[in-house]
């Protein structure tokens, strides 16, 4: 499993999102005004993924004020990311990698520690990528709960 450091050019992706789509990584970055900030989570509607995917919803107004555009990650067909979207209200782009080849590039997926065991699973992971598509930011393990306050403090918006 290759780990993105800061610094790197981050793996370009085309993924299909929720509502219909497909989003690139490269076509997005140039269309912001400083980056995107990209995370991978595990599975809809799941306790943490949810609250992850809330507090990204609910500092998506300070995000994108500051110049970032946000997109979320999984490995959920698309049909659970509509619903996800819809009974969370998320307003930013929600993508599909059923097949985890993005997630396997940027290092998001393999071996984890879950309850004591090593198993193989999505990594939670967030990256904070420019409009050259270089890593500014690499973060991996993170806690669901308090990990976006914690990704703006770092990028000094709060």
């Amino acid at each position: 499993m290759v780990r993105q450091e800061e610094g790197m050019t981050a793996p370009d992706f085309t993924l299909p999102t929720a509502g219909g789509g497909t989003v690139n990584l490269r076509e997005s970055a140039a269309k912001a005004e400083k980056g995107v900030v990209v995370y991978f989570y595990p599975r809809a509607m799941t306790p943490g993924c949810t609250k992850e995917a809330c507090d990204f919803r609910d500092s998506e107004s300070v995000l994108r004020a500051a110049g970032y555009t946000v997109i979320g990650i999984s490995p959920d067909k698309i049909a659970s990311l509509d619903k996800f979207a819809e009974k969370k209200e998320l307003n930013f782009v929600l993508a599909s990698d059923p097949d985890r080849d993005v997630m396997r590039r940027w290092g998001a997926y393999g071996e984890k520690k879950n309850y004591g065991r090593i198993v193989q699973g999505v990594i939670r992971s967030t990256f904070v990528v420019d409009r050259d598509c270089r890593i500014v930011l690499a973060k991996y393990n993170v806690r669901a709960t308090g990990h976006v306050q914690r990704l703006c403090k770092e990028l000094g918006l709060v």
